[in-house]
């Protein structure tokens, strides 16, 4: 399982609803393949840089799940095919990022791999 963000720009006239039914459907979509849902922020109704769609605001929220790579294209799919969601983004964090220490490397391990290929 790898960390991601969802990103989420729904239409800046949407309902609390919309926006709480939209994240419900990322949250259930993510439990539903066996994933973690982390924090939600709602960053609310942010103008953009242009034009988007005959848009000049859009409603901002964040979403971080925990989820298999498999799974990410159906929940970019999803989102693609909402009429709710304007635009969205899934960024890998890294494991640094989300507080994961990636394994040692073990060094008698390291070395014995280097012996036995002659280094």
């Amino acid at each position: 399982m790898r960390p991601y963000e969802v990103v989420l720009i729904l239409e800046a006239s949407a309902e609390d609803s919309v926006v709480d039914g939209v994240i419900n459907r990322v949250k259930e979509y993510v439990v539903g393949k066996g994933g973690k849902v982390g924090e939600v922020q709602k960053w609310g109704r942010r103008r953009f840089a242009y034009e988007l769609k005959h848009r000049l605001e859009g409603y901002y929220s964040l979403v971080e799940v925990t989820l298999e790579p498999e799974a990410v294209s159906d929940l970019d799919r999803m989102l693609t095919l909402s009429d709710d969601v304007v635009r969205h983004k899934i960024v890998r964090i890294s494991d640094v990022v989300a507080g994961r220490s990636r394994p040692a490397l073990n060094i008698d391990t390291a070395e014995e791999a280097a012996e036995s290929i002659g280094a």
